[in-house]
C-alpha cells in the first residue's frame, strides 16, 4: 500500500510539472517573437520593401529609402542633410537573395543592413521556425550571434569556429545546442552580402576566361547529348512546393548551352544557330530552355512588358544573372533527333563577361513554397549544375576549387572529435556483440566482467556525449525527418549536425539487429544519467526506498509513451511549431542543450524531478514517457537477434524479479521493446548457482558424483550420455 502511495504521488508531481511546462510553451507566455511571426502580405515582391519593415533598424542614419533594385534585389538607404542626399548604405532581404534551409528545413527570414563601405550594420531576424529556438535557447541568444557580424567586412572569411588567422579566417561562436542553425545563417548573412557588395561595386566582379570550344562537326542527337551531358534536366515534384504527392511534376525543364557549335547546331540547326550567333554580341551567351511537363510556367504568369522573368535564372559561383524580355528570344523548335515533345521554350540571352562557358554553372526555378501548415508561401530555389563535357573544350575543363560546403567543414573542424565518437560507438557494438562471453564469465554475485563496459559507456556517454558534444537524439529529429521524406530531403541539413548523424546511423542498424535497447540502456545521455543515479543511490544506501512498479501498473502505464508519440506525430502534420512545443515532454534540452539552471523553473523542476524519482526508480521517464524510446520500440519487433530463453524460463520467474525494466512477462518471454539489454537475465542464464533449474542440476550431479559438463547453448548443461564399454576382442 505504501508503495501504491509512494508511486502515485510522484506521479502526480510529474504531470504538475508537465502541466507548468505546457503552461510556459503557451505563445501567451513566449517572448519569442519572430518564431513563425506573420511577415507583412507582398513583402517578397512589393517595390517598397522599407514600408513593410524597419529598414532604419538595420542601416542606421538612414531615412529614406529606395524602390527594390537590381537582381538580386536590394534597396538603397539615404541620410539627408540641408536638403540632400547621401547614399548611406543597403537593405536587403535575404529571401531575395537565398532560401538557405536552417534546421526547420524553412528559411531564417532576416534584415540585412550594410554600409557603403561593404560593412554589415544591422541584421534583425523577421521570422523563423526553428524548434531550438522555441523554448530552451531564447531568440536574444541568435540576435547576440548575429551581432557578431556587426563592422564586419562582407569581403572576408568568415566562418562557424575558432579564427584561424594563418588561413585568413575570422570565426564567430557558435549557440551551444544550435550548430546547424547558426551555420545556415552565417550562409544567409555571407551570401546576401557579397550578392548586393559585387552589384554596387564593393566588391570586384569576378572575370573568368571565356571558352575554347573544340567543334568535330559531329551530329548530336538528343540521347547522345543527355548522356555526355550537353543537355541537362531539372524537374520539381509536387511535394517539393508543398503540394499533395503527384506522379506528375510540377515541372519538368530542359536547358543547354547554345555557344557550343556541336549543341547549337544539334538543337537550332545550322541555318537557325547561326543566325543566333550573329545577333549576339561578344561576351554574351544563349541557353536554350523547354518545358515537358508539369503545370507551372518558366516565364511566370505574372511577366510584364519591360519586367523580369522572376521564375528563371543562371548563377556562377557567387554571380547571379536574371533575364529581362530584351533577353528573351523565341524557340520555335528543336532540330535534334529523338526530342522530347514540349509546350513551353525559350532562349535566354546572359549579358555580362563575368560568366563563362567553360566554368561550371547553375540552372535556377524559383517557385513558389506552400507551408502546409501554415498556408504562407515563400519562394523557394531549385537548382542543376551544368558544366560542358570535358572534350567539348580546348584544353579540357579548366581547374575549379570549390569551397566546401558548409557541412564538409565541419567534419573537417572537427574530425578528432568525430573520431572518438564514432570510436564509441563502434566500440559499445563489438563489446556487446560479445555478450555471451561476457555474461558467462560473470555471475549473479559478480557482474563486473559485464558492468565494467556497460557502466564505462553511461559516464562517457553523460559527460563527452551529454554535456561534451550535446548529441542528445530526440523525438523532434524523427519528426523532422518524417517530413523531410514526406516533402523535401536535404542531405545537407543533416550532415551539419556529425555526432547526430552518426548516432542516427548507429541507432538504426543496432535496432533492427539487437533492438532499442543497445541505445536506450548503454548509449543515451539522459537514461544514461537516470541509471546511474539509481545505482548511485543504492550504493549510498538508498536501497530500502527503492521500488519496482508492479506488472498490472507497469503494463497499462507502458503504453503512455506511444501515445505521447502519436500524438506528437499527428499534431506535427497540421502544426510543426506545436509539436515542437510539445515535445518538450523531453527533459533532455533541459538537462544538456540549455543546461538545468539556464531555463525558466517549471522546465528545470520538470527535469529535476524525472531524475529525482530516477533514484527511487529505475527509468521512469524512459519506460513511461520518452516518446523516442516508443518511436524506437515499434520497430526493435523486427530485431534480429534477441537475448536467449531456456525451457525452464516459462515457469521460473527469477529473471523476471530482477529486471529493473519489467519486460520479462510471467511466462518468462522477454518484451524486446521493453527491454534496455542490461544482461542481467544473461548472466543467470548460464550462473549455475543462481539460476533455479542450473542449480538444481548442479547439486543432482553433485549428490551422484557425476562430472559438470560445460553449459551449452540452450542454457542447461551439456548431457551425460552414457557410452557402452567396449568388449576385449578374443
Amino acid at each position: 500500500m505504501k508503495l501504491h502511495t509512494a508511486w502515485r504521488g510522484a506521479l502526480s508531481f510529474l504531470l504538475h510539472g508537465l502541466a507548468l511546462c505546457a503552461t510556459l510553451a503557451s505563445p501567451t507566455a513566449s517572448a519569442q517573437t519572430a518564431y513563425e511571426a506573420a511577415l507583412p502580405e507582398g513583402i517578397n515582391n512589393a517595390p517598397t520593401l522599407c514600408d513593410m519593415v524597419a529598414c532604419t533598424e538595420v542601416l542606421p542614419g538612414a531615412t529614406i529609402f529606395s524602390e527594390r533594385k537590381g537582381q538580386p534585389r536590394y534597396v538603397e538607404g539615404f541620410a539627408e542633410h540641408d536638403g540632400q542626399r547621401k547614399l548611406t548604405g543597403y537593405v536587403m532581404l535575404s529571401t531575395d537573395i537565398t532560401d538557405t534551409p536552417a534546421y526547420s528545413g524553412k528559411p531564417v527570414v532576416t534584415l540585412i543592413g550594410m554600409n557603403t563601405e561593404g560593412r554589415f550594420t544591422g541584421v534583425k531576424i523577421l521570422k523563423h521556425s526553428e524548434p531550438i529556438l522555441l523554448l530552451g535557447i531564447p531568440e536574444s541568444a541568435l540576435v547576440r550571434f548575429n551581432d557578431q557580424y556587426l563592422g564586419k567586412f562582407v569581403g572576408d572569411n568568415i566562418e562557424i569556429g575558432r579564427s584561424r588567422p594563418e588561413e585568413d579566417i575570422i570565426g564567430l561562436d557558435a549557440i551551444s545546442g544550435a550548430t546547424v542553425t547558426v551555420i545556415a545563417q552565417n550562409q544567409v548573412m555571407m551570401t546576401s552580402g557579397a550578392a548586393v557588395a559585387r552589384q554596387v561595386g564593393i566588391l570586384e566582379p569576378t572575370i573568368r576566361e571565356q571558352a575554347r570550344f573544340v567543334d568535330r562537326q559531329r551530329p548530336l542527337d538528343w540521347a547522345k547529348m543527355v548522356r555526355e551531358g550537353a543537355v541537362q534536366r531539372l524537374t520539381v515534384t509536387p511535394e517539393q512546393v508543398g503540394l499533395a504527392r503527384s506522379p506528375e511534376p510540377f515541372i519538368d525543364l530542359w536547358y543547354g548551352y547554345l555557344n557550343h557549335p556541336e549543341i547549337g547546331r544539334a538543337v537550332l540547326g545550322a541555318d537557325g544557330w547561326q543566325a543566333l550567333m550573329t545577333r549576339l554580341k561578344e561576351g554574351e551567351h544563349a541557353i536554350f530552355v523547354i518545358r515537358t511537363g508539369g503545370i507551372e510556367s518558366f516565364k511566370g504568369s505574372g511577366f510584364v512588358r519591360g519586367g523580369l522573368y522572376d521564375r528563371v535564372q543562371i548563377r556562377q559561383g557567387q554571380d547571379a544573372f536574371t533575364f529581362r524580355d530584351l533577353d528573351y528570344l523565341n524557340l520555335y523548335g528543336v532540330r535534334a533527333a529523338g526530342a522530347p515533345a514540349f509546350d513551353e521554350s525559350a532562349i535566354f540571352i546572359v549579358r555580362s563577361p563575368a560568366f563563362s562557358g567553360a566554368f561550371p554553372w547553375k540552372f535556377i526555378f524559383l517557385g513558389n513554397r506552400v507551408d502546409r501548415a501554415t498556408g504562407a508561401r515563400s519562394f523557394a530555389n531549385f537548382d542543376t549544375e551544368y558544366w560542358l563535357p570535358d572534350h567539348y573544350l580546348e584544353g579540357g575543363r579548366p581547374i575549379v576549387k570549390k569551397p566546401d560546403a558548409p557541412w564538409v567543414r565541419i567534419w573537417k573542424t572537427r574530425a578528432l572529435e568525430i573520431g572518438l565518437f564514432s570510436a564509441l560507438l563502434v566500440a559499445v557494438a563489438v563489446v556487446y556483440a560479445q555478450r555471451d562471453r561476457l555474461t558467462r564469465r560473470a555471475t549473479h554475485k559478480n557482474k563486473w566482467p559485464v558492468n565494467v563496459f556497460k557502466y564505462s559507456a553511461w559516464i562517457i556517454s553523460i559527460g563527452f556525449v551529454g554535456f561534451g558534444l550535446l548529441a542528445q537524439p530526440s523525438i523532434t529529429q524523427v519528426l523532422t525527418w518524417f517530413h523531410s521524406l514526406l516533402f523535401q530531403w536535404q542531405w545537407a541539413l543533416f550532415l551539419t549536425d556529425p555526432f547526430i548523424f552518426l548516432f542516427w546511423i548507429f541507432i538504426i542498424v543496432t535496432v533492427f539487429l539487437w533492438g532499442r535497447g543497445l541505445f536506450c540502456g548503454w548509449l543515451c545521455p539522459f537514461g544514461s544519467l537516470s541509471e546511474l543515479l539509481y545505482k548511485l543511490a543504492r550504493a549510498v544506501g538508498l536501497k530500502r526506498f527503492q521500488f519496482v512498479l508492479p506488472m498490472a501498473w507497469h503494463n497499462r502505464l507502458k503504453w503512455v509513451k506511444y501515445f505521447v508519440f502519436f500524438g506528437l506525430l499527428a499534431v506535427s502534420m497540421f502544426s510543426m511549431g506545436l509539436a515542437e512545443k510539445l515535445a518538450e515532454v523531453e527533459p533532455f534540452k533541459t538537462t544538456f542543450l540549455v543546461g538545468l539552471f539556464n531555463r525558466s523553473w517549471p522546465y528545470t523542476l520538470f527535469a529535476a524531478s524525472l531524475l529525482g524519482l530516477s533514484i527511487f526508480t529505475e527509468r521512469p521517464f524512459c519506460k513511461y514517457l520518452c516518446p523516442l524510446g516508443a518511436a524506437l520500440a515499434m520497430p526493435s519487433t523486427f530485431r534480429w537477434f534477441g537475448l536467449k530463453r531456456k525451457q525452464a524460463c516459462d515457469s521460473c520467474a527469477a529473471c523476471a524479479r530482477g529486471c529493473g525494466s519489467n519486460a520479462i512477462d510471467a511466462d518468462g518471454r522477454i518484451d524486446h521493446r521493453e527491454c534496455m539489454l542490461c544482461l542481467d537475465c544473461m548472466v543467470l542464464y548460464t550462473d549455475m548457482h543462481a539460476c533455479p533449474p542450473l542449480s538444481q542440476e548442479r547439486k543432482r550431479r553433485t549428490k551422484a558424483g557425476l562430472p559438470l559438463t560445460p553449459i551449452g547453448a540452450d542454457g542447461y548443461f551439456i548431457p551425460i550420455k552414457p557410452v557402452p564399454a567396449r568388449t576385449a576382442k578374443v
